[in-house]
């Protein structure tokens, strides 16, 4: 019998739309012995198939992988991700100076529940659904065939974002290949080391790579304060094209000894000047901005991790971001700029614009906008997903 997900009266619509969600409040019948993470056919009340997609437990009972009545066969996985690939080849993400970069964002290369991040010969592959964490074998094989010699390594990082209540054996290991966890890649000519197995997410924040180039356009001749640094890719830029000066401040002492070896690879293995005093500190970076002098710096960056994780956090990380940039608009310099960001999805760009507007507007300060921010060509947004747009971010001028 074949497995399906029959929907309520009315509750196809969004899919016909190509919504690639269905909730379980819109299922009428299940049919079948439906497992987590199979492959389910989702039938309209009148009996038209709509698709085939992953079941999962939970307010998104299915993940659509494909769209009527044609189903995922064995050539399924590496067609989606030529298609990736493609996208990035012609938004121009993929160069020689730049090796480092996202191929699968979920939704927006509808493969939902499934990232992979490309660090020079190295997949970086992370599961967020169960069915996406049975198939990364598959995963891993169509990543292969689509690379051939260029692709040395596939690594699975779903420990962290797979469905823990799913009962499955979650262990981070490198599915093809072999590796110490780390590579030294190129973004936009700069390099950076990244570590995949104890890093942050897949090792680095590639949706901050147009960001940090427009730093760079900022930076030259400004005092800059890099808050939340991690392992510093704002800061090598601010100092790669003429800051004065840059403080990098995080809590963790392991990004900030990533920031220094980032620091001495660009300068030995490049033919670029980094000029600029730097200055790390391994403390709470809204401590360190508090107790930091007025009119100190010229140039802010203020990236927190996200706030809220849920709906639920919502109000607290909307207070909480209006009180961080209160602190930094009130500190830069006049004449200062400032970067700030939400990576938060719950936290949409007009509620952050209007929590930024409250911020400001509590310090008495003049402040514009000179650019409105958001992810990078190779974390694109399906059109019928606006979901998946989760990185927001402002450039203000404070006078």
């Amino acid at each position: 019998m074949k497995r399906k997900i029959i929907l309520k009266r009315g509750r196809d619509e969004s899919i016909k739309r190509f919504h690639p969600w269905v909730f379980s409040g819109g299922i009428v019948r299940i049919d079948g012995d439906v497992a987590e993470g199979d492959i389910v056919e989702v039938v309209s009340s009148s009996g038209d198939t709509l698709g085939y997609g992953h079941y999962q437990i939970g307010s998104i009972a299915v993940r659509m992988l494909t769209f009527g009545e044609v189903a995922p066969d064995k050539g399924f996985w590496l067609d989606r991700l030529s298609s990736a690939y493609k996208v990035r080849e012609s938004a121009g993400v993929i160069r020689d100076d730049n090796n480092a970069y996202r191929l699968i964002h979920g939704e927006g290369d509808m493969l939902p529940g499934l990232i992979v991040d490309i660090y020079g010969e190295t997949a970086v592959l992370q599961a967020h659904s169960v069915g996406m964490f049975l198939a990364r074998e598959e995963i891993a094989e169509a990543l292969k065939s689509l690379y051939g010699d260029k692709l040395a390594s596939v690594y699975d990082k779903s420990s962290s974002t797979a469905p823990f209540k799913a009962s499955l054996e979650l262990m981070d290991q490198y599915l093809l290949g072999k590796g110490d966890g780390g590579e030294v890649v190129s973004e936009n000519g700069l390099l950076f080391s990244v570590d995949w197995i104890h890093g942050q997410k897949t090792g680095f924040f590639l949706d901050q790579r147009d960001s940090r180039a427009l730093i760079g356009n900022y930076s030259s001749g400004r005092r800059v304060l890099n808050l939340f640094c991690y392992t510093g890719g704002f800061s090598i830029y601010a100092m790669a094209n003429g800051a004065i000066s840059v403080d990098s401040v995080d809590s963790s002492a392991k990004a900030m000894s990533m920031l220094e070896k980032n620091i001495e690879i660009n300068k030995s293995a490049l033919n670029i000047s980094l000029d600029a005093k730097h200055q790390s500190y391994t403390e709470d970076a809204i401590d360190f901005l508090k107790n930091s002098p007025d009119n100190k710096y010229d140039l802010i960056i203020v990236d927190p991790p996200a706030f809220a994780k849920h709906r639920g956090a919502l109000q607290n990380a909307l207070r909480a971001y209006q009180r961080l940039n209160a602190a930094a608009i009130s500190k830069v310099s006049r004449g200062g700029i400032i970067f700030t960001y939400s990576c938060s999805q719950v936290v949409d760009k007009i509620a952050f614009a209007e929590t930024i507007f409250s911020a400001a507007a509590s310090t008495g300060r003049e402040v514009r906008i000179l650019h409105r921010l958001t992810q990078p060509a190779d974390h694109p947004v399906n059109i019928y997903h606006p979901e998946g747009e989760y990185l927001k971010g402002l450039v203000l001028y404070v006078e």
